[in-house]
C-alpha cells in the first residue's frame, strides 16, 4: 500500500480554523455528555438528604443546569456536523484539484494506458470516500479519547478496582480493529479496481453509442456490461465477507461488555467491595463507553475505504510524467519555424518494433511540406514528436536550431498549431470553442479568426449565432463544421508551425473544398507539414515526402513523384 500518512495530514494544514472549531466543539460536547452522570449521582446520592426545601431547590437548578448542557450540546452537534462536512468538503476539492493538476501534466503515453472511466472514478468515487473519512475521524477521536479518558477518571474515583477490571474492553476492541482495517482496506481496494473497470465498461459503450446502434449490438454490449458487472460483484462479495466477520466480532464483544460488568460488578457487591448505587454509576457510564465504540466500527470501515481509495489516489500522484516541461529551458520568442529531425529512432511502449527508424527530416521555415504512406508508415508518430507529445528513443529534433527537450515546453507547443482528423471540440458554445486557441480574444478577434477559417457564414446560420450550443464533443455540427472551428482556433492562437494531421480525410469534397481553402491560407508564411491520404490536398504542396516502414523512401513535388513512377504514382492511381 502506498500509504502516506504525513501527506494526508497535511491536507489539514489549509483549514486549521475550520479544524480547530469542529474538535472545540467536539471536546466541549463529550465533556458535557460525561458530567450530566455525574449531576445525576449527585441528586441521588446527596440531594435527597437535604431539607425538604432546599432537595427542591437543589433538583429545580440542577436540572436547570442540565438543561442547558443539553441545550448547548444540541449548539455543538450542528456545528460539528457544519464545520465537519465543510472541512470534509474543502479537501475533497483541495484533492481534486491536486489530481486534475496531475493529469494534466500527465503525457499522450499515460491516456494510452488509461481509461477516462477509470480516472473518473479515482476523481469521484475515491476522493469522496476520503473526504468523509477526513472529516469524521480527527472529530470521531478527540470523542472517544475524551470520553474514554473522563468515564475512566471517574469511574476510577468510584471504585477504582472495578475500573481495572473492565476496562479491558477499550484495547481489545482498538486491537481487533487494526487487524480489521488491513482487511478491510485491502479488498476494498479490490473492489474499487473493479468499479472501475465497470465504469470504463459504461464509458466505452455510451461514447461509442452511434457505433453500437450502426451495428446493432446493443445485446453484445448488454453482455459485456453483465460480464464486468459479475466480476465487480464477486469482488464486492468478498469485501463484505471480511467487513461481516470482522464487525461480528467487535459487536460480540461490546454484547459480552454488559453482563461481564453485571457480574463482575455483583461478585464485588456481594463481598462488600462496591455499594450497588455505584454498581449502577458503572451500568449508566457502560453505555456512555460504548456508545462511541459502536461509532468505531463504522469509523473502521470507513478508514478501511478512505485507506483503499487514498492508496489509488497516491498511485496516481506518483507517475511522474515521462516528458518534462523543462521550467528552466529555453523560452520560445520570434519562432522562425524551421524543424529538423535528424536520425530519430522511436518505438511506443510495450512494442518490440520501431516506429521511426534512423528518420530524418529538414523543413525551412515557411515551407509547406506533406507526408504521404500507407497507415502504419509512421506519419501521426513524426508530428505527435514535434510538440513532444511522446520524446524520441533516440536522436534529437530541433526548431531552429533548438532540441525541443531543452525548450519550455509549454513555449514548445504555443508555438505549434495542430489539426487533427479527429476534431475535439469542447461542450460549450461555438465562441467559447473558438476562445480556447487564446483565452483573452476579444469577440472581434474571434470573429475575424472565424472568416479566415470559413466558418463565420454557417455559423450567423445557426439559432444564437455564436451563442449556439454545440453539445458534447461538438456531436450538433457536421465533420466540416467542427473541422472550420478547429481551424478558427488556430488562427486565434496564431502559431508560426502547423501541423494538419489528414484534418479532411473524413470529410464530403464539398466540406474539404472549405477545409483546403483554409488550411491553404493559414498556412501562408508559416512552417506547414501536412499528412494526408487525399492527394488532391497536397498536389500544390512545395515538397512531399512518401514514407514506408518508418521512412522517407520518396521525395518531390508532384510532378516529380510522378515522373519516378514509384510509390508516389501507385497512391495516385488509387484516386
Amino acid at each position: 500500500m502506498n500509504f502516506n500518512f504525513k501527506k494526508l495530514m497535511s491536507y489539514y494544514e489549509p483549514h486549521k480554523k475550520t479544524l480547530f472549531f469542529d474538535l472545540f466543539f467536539a471536546v466541549v460536547a463529550e465533556l458535557i455528555a460525561v458530567a450530566i452522570p455525574i449531576i445525576l449521582r449527585y441528586i441521588t446520592d446527596e440531594v435527597i438528604f437535604f431539607e425538604r426545601d432546599v432537595a427542591y431547590r437543589s433538583i429545580f437548578v440542577l436540572s436547570l443546569i442540565i438543561i442547558i448542557m443539553l441545550a448547548i450540546r444540541y449548539v455543538c452537534t450542528y456545528c460539528i456536523m457544519y464545520y465537519g462536512h465543510l472541512m470534509g468538503s474543502k479537501i475533497e476539492n483541495d484533492m481534486k484539484g491536486e489530481i486534475f493538476w496531475h493529469l494534466q501534466k500527465l503525457s499522450h503515453k499515460f491516456y494510452d494506458n488509461k481509461k477516462v472511466g477509470e480516472l473518473m472514478s479515482r476523481i469521484t468515487t475515491d476522493l469522496y470516500e476520503i473526504s468523509e473519512f477526513m472529516h469524521h475521524f480527527p472529530e470521531a477521536i478527540l470523542s472517544m479519547v475524551v470520553r474514554i479518558t473522563g468515564v475512566f477518571t471517574v469511574l476510577c474515583i468510584v471504585n477504582w478496582k472495578l475500573a481495572i477490571v473492565t476496562v479491558w474492553i477499550v484495547p481489545v476492541v482498538y486491537i481487533y480493529a487494526i487487524w480489521i482495517i488491513k482487511k478491510i482496506s485491502a479488498s476494498w481496494k479490490n473492489n474499487l479496481d473493479k468499479i472501475s473497470s465497470v465504469n470504463s465498461q459504461i464509458e466505452d459503450s455510451l461514447t461509442g453509442i452511434r457505433v453500437v446502434k450502426s451495428f446493432a449490438n446493443e445485446n453484445l454490449e448488454m453482455k459485456k456490461f453483465k460480464a464486468q458487472i459479475k466480476i465487480s460483484l464477486e469482488a464486492k462479495s468478498k469485501h463484505l465477507k471480511f467487513w461481516a466477520v470482522g464487525f461480528s466480532g467487535i459487536f460480540s464483544l461490546l454484547l459480552l461488555y454488559s453482563p461481564f460488568l453485571i457480574v463482575t460488578g455483583s461478585i464485588l457487591t456481594l463481598n462488600n467491595l462496591l455499594q450497588l448505587k455505584d454498581l449502577m454509576i458503572f451500568v449508566i457510564y457502560e453505555f456512555i463507553l460504548i456508545g462511541p465504540m459502536f461509532e468505531f466500527i463504522d469509523l473502521i470501515e470507513m478508514m478501511g475505504r478512505s485507506f483503499a481509495g487514498y492508496d489509488r489516489f497516491i498511485e496516481i500522484l506518483e507517475i511522474q510524467p515521462d516528458i518534462s516541461k523543462n521550467s528552466e529551458g529555453f523560452e520560445f520568442k520570434n519562432v522562425g519555424g524551421s524543424v529538423s529531425i535528424k536520425n530519430v529512432i522511436f518505438r511506443y511502449e510495450n512494442t518490440a518494433k520501431n516506429v521511426l527508424e534512423n528518420f530524418n527530416l529538414s523543413v525551412k521555415a515557411g515551407e509547406y511540406v506533406a507526408l504521404i504512406g500507407s497507415s502504419g508508415a509512421g506519419k501521426s508518430t513524426v508530428c505527435s514528436l514535434i510538440p513532444r507529445f511522446y520524446d524520441v528513443s533516440s536522436g534529437e529534433i530541433l526548431i531552429d536550431g533548438v532540441n525541443v527537450k531543452n525548450i519550455k515546453l509549454d513555449s514548445l507547443r504555443k508555438s505549434i498549431g495542430f489539426v487533427q482528423q479527429d476534431t475535439f471540440l469542447f461542450s460549450g458554445t461555438v465562441a467559447e470553442n473558438i476562445k480556447y486557441g487564446k483565452p483573452d480574444a476579444t469577440d472581434e478577434e474571434i470573429i475575424e479568426a472565424a472568416k479566415n477559417a470559413y466558418a463565420h457564414e454557417f455559423i450567423m446560420n445557426f439559432p444564437n449565432e455564436y451563442e449556439t450550443y454545440v453539445g458534447p464533443r461538438g456531436i450538433k455540427l457536421s465533420g466540416g463544421q467542427k473541422q472550420r472551428i478547429a481551424i478558427a482556433r488556430v488562427f486565434l492562437k496564431n502559431p508560426p508551425i502547423l501541423i494538419f494531421d489528414e484534418a479532411t480525410s473524413s470529410l464530403d469534397n464539398e466540406s474539404e473544398k472549405y477545409i483546403q481553402r483554409s488550411m491553404e491560407k493559414l498556412a501562408e508564411n508559416r512552417t506547414t507539414i501536412v499528412i494526408a491520404h487525399r492527394l488532391s490536398t497536397i498536389k500544390n504542396s512545395e515538397r512531399i515526402l512518401v514514407m514506408a516502414g518508418g521512412k522517407i523512401i520518396e521525395e518531390g513535388t508532384h510532378d516529380e513523384l510522378l515522373a519516378k513512377k514509384g510509390m508516389y504514382t501507385e497512391f495516385y492511381s488509387f484516386l
